[in-house]
């Protein structure tokens, strides 16, 4: 525990304007990010009375080690760079709202020749409109195909639309009337793009336009006797109205806003926004946080904002944002709005009418919500301690087992081994710090020796670190008289002598695989970089090999702990339990026994140990089928130095397949535009010397398929 004034900032030094001030740690990690209108006077709150300061707050300043804070010219700057920080360094004592599930939404895809209307989740990309969340995806579903009917948007995927465009004939949809069949030219890409247009701005809320046009057609096609068609429009009508109906007017005056509220409790709060677009409820979403710090509403309600809006820019930011209570600077807050959507937001408390009644509902909401989640969290919690705790006594640990890493090896018949590490915290999944690795020690299938390298690799990155930091100390050399010896300047010095004792010494020493950070570590932006380069700075972002698991599990059997518990002596780690979990009977291994513990099959600490093998069975098996497709996709022109892929389809789309560039003449590839002779010999050089590739065989009928005008198979 630090003491605060041993890092105190002298009073003149601190600067009296708006500005984003960090704490760090003693290991210069980043543990907490704030904005001040006054840097001088928020600072100084922090250096009081330790007595007088709010316990959060306490344990945070003896937590740090060092303030350090940025002078920025406005305070909707400093707005900007608090969020940036808060995203980037991921504090530990800041508030940070998460997402109880991933919401879907309602999306085209504006960006395409032809937009296609789908369910999408995760981020949002650029040149797609989104509509929602939803609390369901098949609330959008059923939206959707109300919808097609007057608005007939392509909806199939990429390869569906291809496979119809080169056979001539569309899907079911097209022949159904839910598809104007764009795939076969039924309707130009403009008619198509105005479709899409129309779609778009009834999803945005202007229905009642629509509606009445549709209408004003209806009647007539009556009074014209075309009854068919008369009828036709009357059904979209009422497919437009059931669509509607699906979000019920709660705004009468077409309101754009959302609604922010706020239930809490000393240690948790709960967030629920509903999304309020042309008067009626198009989405609905919550989150929930830890009060790490001490906040209030109003700064609960400036978290919220910058999660919710941070990332939006146009109309994704309503004209009104409605919120229980005001943030502590609502001007910078507002301005800061403006900003993202381009124009004025207006951002307040609703006093009375129908927005304050609407915001009464979204409050009970946030409260119900946050009773749930105690509720669930005190039942999940139960169960992982007691999971933890029947390990920790399976195992023989001396205590449960915070931390647990496990390892998985696989491969394709020894081709492109790939292992897997996830980690999982008090029981529960940390995917931020899961990894994927490329076995570069040998070729060819041994799960043994493979799950050797990679624990071995893992726990030097984790050596190196606390090195790096300071925590790891060399052992001091024995003192007395020492046999002389001819010092080498290659051989290995400290940590890598220490992580690598069998390494070669002299001027025939070779790095080994790990002399260089891992390129394939997923991702692994903060990889120790050789020990011969100059130590870098660190920049307190979350380290990924930091930490030191209290438990390893490896997906094997005895075998394969033996070589994770080898490769751990070898490193002089004994501080850190290993076990493997056999998939045949569950068995759980233990280093040096020749039976295997068996847990009951009812036991919360075996369906643990499951879950956590399970995920990274899963999630190695990803990276490698990703690896062999990526490898089956791949193509001779990869190897032509400088061509780049603008190029290469250049050069596929003149000739028709890699085939028939093969067999072209430098001056032929030469006509290619963009293709100079330099890079045409390239080519052709290139091709000349590629392997014949393998053919890819359809494993259900046997049959081989032949090679795309890509150069890989499909």
């Amino acid at each position: 525990m630090a003491d605060p004034s041993s890092y105190r900032p002298k009073p003149g030094q601190i600067p009296d304007s708006p500005g984003v001030y960090k704490f760090r740690d003693e290991h210069r990690r980043v543990i907490y990010v704030g904005k001040a209108k006054n840097l001088r006077q928020r600072l100084a709150n922090y250096f009081q009375d330790l007595a007088a300061l709010h316990p959060r707050t306490r344990t945070m300043v003896t937590t740090a080690a060092s303030v350090e804070w940025t002078v920025v010219a406005t305070e909707v700057e400093a707005l900007q760079l608090e969020y940036s920080w808060i995203k980037e360094f991921d504090p530990r004592f800041n508030v940070k709202y998460r997402d109880d599930k991933s919401y879907p939404y309602l999306a085209v895809t504006l960006d395409e020749e032809f937009p296609r209307v789908q369910v999408m989740r995760g981020a949002k990309k650029k040149g797609v409109r989104y509509f929602g969340p939803y609390g369901h995806a098949w609330a959008i579903r059923e939206t959707v195909d109300l919808m097609l009917r007057v608005f007939p948007v392509r909806t199939c995927s990429a390869g569906v639309f291809k496979n119809a465009a080169r056979t001539g004939r569309p899907c079911l949809l097209g022949y159904i009337g839910k598809c104007s069949a764009p795939c076969v030219g039924r309707v130009t890409p403009e008619e198509h793009r105005e479709l899409a247009d129309d779609f778009c701005d009834f999803m945005a809320g202007r229905t009642g336009t629509y509606i009445r046009r549709l209408e004003k057609d209806m009647m007539a096609a009556a009074e014209e006797m075309e009854y068919e068609r008369a009828a036709r429009l009357r059904d979209d009508v009422e497919a437009l109205k059931r669509a509607m109906e699906k979000s019920a007017v709660v705004l009468a005056d077409a309101t754009d806003a959302d609604l922010i509220a706020v239930a809490e409790d000393e240690l948790e709060a709960a967030v629920q926004i509903f999304h309020v677009r042309g008067g009626r409820v198009r989405g609905q979403r919550g989150w929930v946080t830890d009060k790490v710090e001490n906040v209030d509403t109003s700064g609960l309600v400036e978290h919220a904002l910058q999660q919710l809006y941070g990332e939006e820019t146009g109309d994704s930011v309503p004209k009104e944002v409605l919120v229980p209570a005001l943030p502590e600077d609502p001007d910078a807050v507002s301005q800061w709005l403006a900003g993202r959507r381009g124009s004025q937001v207006s951002l307040r408390i609703p006093q009375r009418g129908d927005k304050k009644d609407l915001m009464t509902t979204v409050q009970r909401n946030a409260q119900q919500a946050l009773g749930l989640h105690k509720t669930k969290r005190a039942s999940d919690l139960t169960t992982r301690s007691r999971a933890l705790e029947e390990i920790a006594e399976a195992l023989g640990l001396d205590t449960a087992p915070l931390r647990i890493e496990c390892f998985d090896i696989s491969h394709l018949q020894g081709d492109d081994v790939v292992a897997s590490m996830v980690v999982f915290e008090d029981g529960l999944a940390r995917k931020s710090e899961y990894r994927r690795f490329q076995i570069k020690g040998f070729e060819g299938q041994d799960d043994v020796r493979s799950m050797h390298e990679v624990i071995g690799r893992r726990f030097k990155r984790y050596l190196q670190d606390k090195e790096r930091t300071g925590e790891w100390e060399e052992t001091p050399a024995p003192t007395g008289p020492v046999p002389a010896a001819p010092t080498d300047p290659a051989a290995p010095t400290g940590l890598a002598a220490l992580t690598d004792p069998a390494a070669p010494t002299g001027p025939d020493a070779v790095p080994g695989p790990d002399a260089v950070p891992d390129t394939d570590a997923v991702p692994d932006t903060d990889a120790v970089p050789d020990p011969d380069a100059e130590p870098r700075e660190d920049d307190g972002r979350p380290k990924r090999f930091a930490y030191p698991p209290q438990l390893v599990v490896v997906d094997g059997g005895q075998p394969q702990v033996a070589a994770a518990k080898r490769a751990l002596d070898e490193l002089g780690i004994d501080d850190i339990a290993v076990c493997g979990l056999a998939k045949r009977l569950e068995e759980v291994w233990l280093p040096d026994d020749d039976d295997p513990v068996v847990l009951p099959r009812s036991s919360e600490g075996l369906y643990l140990l499951q879950r956590v093998r399970d995920e990274a069975h899963r999630f190695a098996i990803t990276y490698q089928r990703a690896k062999r497709a990526k490898r089956i996709r791949s193509s001779p022109l990869d190897a032509v130095a400088g061509l780049g892929e603008t190029r290469k389809q250049a050069l596929i789309k003149h000739f028709g397949s890699v085939k028939k560039l093969k067999q072209a003449t430098i001056d032929e590839i030469c006509e290619v535009p963009g293709i100079g002779r330099r890079t045409a010999e390239s080519v052709a050089v290139a091709l000349a010397s590629a392997a014949p590739a393998t053919p890819a065989v359809n494993t259900a009928t046997g049959e081989i398929i032949e090679e795309d005008d890509g150069g890989s198979t499909t």
